[in-house]
């Protein structure tokens, strides 16, 4: 491996871990990070990156995984009865919890969607079942994008070392 070489493979590899970081925070776009730090590695180094198949599959987890998680948090709450009010508030509960880290990103989308519900006439029962389905929901989808995450750069550092270093 030669310095270019070196240094596209830790800036990618440094944007990835934002991208990790990202599938936990809802303010950076987890997945989409890693998958434009593949694309740029491979544009920077061409022949010498992953192959253009790697680049496609990452795109396509990407795709995948925004639409399954939008999904999830909206499932949840829907299962537990939520309406569309309720989901408004878990997502905007959900960006005000980035204030209160780590905790505020269970318990802002439950009273996001519970205060929501709420004021639209549910009773605070009722209400508080949609909250903690926004929160099961928005929870699976945290889990489902950090494990896409990790698969996504641990198969681009696989391939990527494996160009680099050459393949017998």
């Amino acid at each position: 491996m030669n310095v270019t070489e070196i240094t596209g493979f830790v800036l990618a590899l440094l944007v990835m871990m934002l991208g990790l970081i990202g599938a936990v925070l809802p303010a950076l776009p987890g997945t989409p990070l890693i998958f434009l730090a593949a694309l740029g590695h491979k544009l920077w180094l061409g022949d010498r990156s992953v192959s253009w198949w790697i680049v496609g599959l990452l795109g396509l987890v990407t795709v995948l995984t925004l639409a399954i998680d939008a999904l999830a948090t909206a499932y949840g709450a829907r299962k537990m009865g939520a309406t569309w009010r309720g989901m408004v508030g878990a997502a905007l509960g959900t960006m005000l919890g980035l204030l209160w880290l780590p905790f505020g990103l269970i318990i802002g989308p439950f009273l996001g969607a519970t205060l929501l519900e709420m004021a639209t006439g549910k009773a605070w029962k009722e209400a508080g079942k949609a909250g903690f389905g926004a929160t099961l929901g928005f929870l699976a989808g945290t889990v489902g994008k950090v494990a896409a995450c990790l698969g996504m750069i641990g198969l681009w550092t696989l391939m990527a070392l494996w160009q680099a270093l050459g393949s017998p």
